[in-house]
């Protein structure tokens, strides 16, 4: 009985002890987002996530003053600025951690916060292995066009790029380090760019790029891996959807979701590009005429002077008749078109085997002592018995 009072006072003080960690309260929170943007980290390198807040209109606001604070989503431990030692810390509106491990793999909350509004947004970091590296998952894909010229660009640096140092990034393709002034290829001095001169299908493949990150006087690597797909040239093409890549979304109930649909267009001509959401077939404006679905505003831009537009999916909240419905992003113009089904399904957030482990522990080594206690009973007794026969023996006379 002293054993088993011993073990729940150690599970009690130990449950105490936890119950005393700060936790981050989600109460007042109006949205609470699953961001669709994916890191890409290779082990061993510094990862820097930064809060997406800025990007939508209703928290971009110069105004006001908002406060972000981060932690992990297993965990409701705010993450603390940078102290002495710290390999993950908090930085504004970034975070830090250096160097990654494949264990800090997960989802990552920013909470921003102030007087009168309160939003979370949970980022999805991955962390792999060198042998895993080559895989196509852990690339990052970019689109450029036959016959003309065009640049690949080494993405996620803009917090290792300092003011004081220049930028040196060394580019390779298929493993094969590249000249940085050769006949087809040109490395713009300090920048993260690639120049291809003549584009052409056999440019297609996989190329990485590197440069060495300096901290506290200890240098790391900093390594991406670009999948190129070369296109032929047409004044206009086919619209490629690059985003959402993966045909699940996960989320929880009752949250708010956003699904950007990104759509590349190369050249082509964004005011001719029919981009919209459907829900089973039917016009999202026209299902969910009480707006709890709806589409976002519809964005043009350009990156590395290619043409984009994206429309995001906006839940407000989530509803488990969501999982049953299917969602796709539909774009087409002049030339062609593409579809992309979307699956929105429930994120597991709980697991039984955390609650009932301590119980199992319990039970273990109840198990233990009970068993320890028979078999002590079992051979004491196999004693007394097998001592008293010996004696019995000797008691008996001899017969001649």
């Amino acid at each position: 009985m002293s054993g088993l009072l011993f073990i729940f006072c150690i599970y009690g003080l130990g449950a105490s002890a936890s119950s005393t960690q700060p936790r981050k309260s989600t109460e007042k929170c109006q949205d609470i987002i699953r961001h669709p943007k994916l890191y890409l980290q290779l082990e061993g390198e510094p990862a820097v996530i930064r809060c997406p807040y800025l990007r939508y209109q209703k928290l971009n606001s110069s105004k006001f003053h908002f406060n972000i604070t981060w932690h992990k989503n297993d965990s409701g431990r705010t993450i603390p600025e940078k102290q002495e030692r710290t390999r993950i810390w908090a930085e504004g509106e970034s975070l830090w951690i250096l160097p990654a491990s494949v264990e800090d793999s997960g989802s990552y909350i920013c909470t921003v916060r102030n007087s009168s509004y309160c939003a979370q947004m949970s980022i999805q970091l991955t962390v792999y292995d060198k042998v895993n590296a080559s895989l196509p998952f852990n690339s990052y894909k970019q689109i450029l066009f036959t016959a003309t010229s065009g640049k690949l660009v080494c993405p996620e640096l803009r917090n290792f790029i300092s003011k004081d140092t220049a930028l040196e990034v060394n580019w390779y393709k298929d493993s094969v380090l590249l000249d940085k002034n050769s006949e087809n290829f040109t490395v713009v001095k300090g920048s993260p760019f690639l120049l291809i001169k003549h584009i052409s299908l056999g440019d297609s493949g996989y190329y990485i790029c590197e440069m060495i990150f300096t901290q506290e006087g200890k240098k790391y690597n900093i390594t991406r891996r670009i999948e190129l797909q070369v296109i032929e040239k047409k004044k206009d093409i086919v619209p490629v959807i690059v985003y959402p890549n993966q045909e699940t979304i996960l989320t929880a109930l009752g949250s708010k979701l956003i699904i950007p649909c990104k759509v590349f267009l190369g050249l082509g001509e964004q005011s001719s590009t029919w981009l919209r959401w459907t829900a089973n077939n039917s016009l999202v404006t026209n299902v969910y005429k009480e707006g709890r679905v709806s589409e976002g505003e519809r964005q043009e831009f350009s990156e590395n002077n290619e043409n984009y537009i994206e429309v995001p999916l906006v839940f407000d909240p989530v509803l488990k008749e969501d999982m049953y419905t299917d969602f796709k992003c539909f774009v087409h113009n002049t030339v062609g078109y593409q579809m992309l089904l979307a699956k929105v399904r429930e994120a597991p957030t709980f697991s039984w085997w955390i609650v009932m482990a301590p119980v199992l522990l319990i039970f273990s080594v109840l198990g233990g002592i009970w068993m320890h206690r028979c078999w002590k009973q079992r051979a004491e007794k196999a004693y007394v018995l097998t001592h008293s026969e010996m004696l019995s023996n000797e008691d008996e006379p001899s017969t001649p």
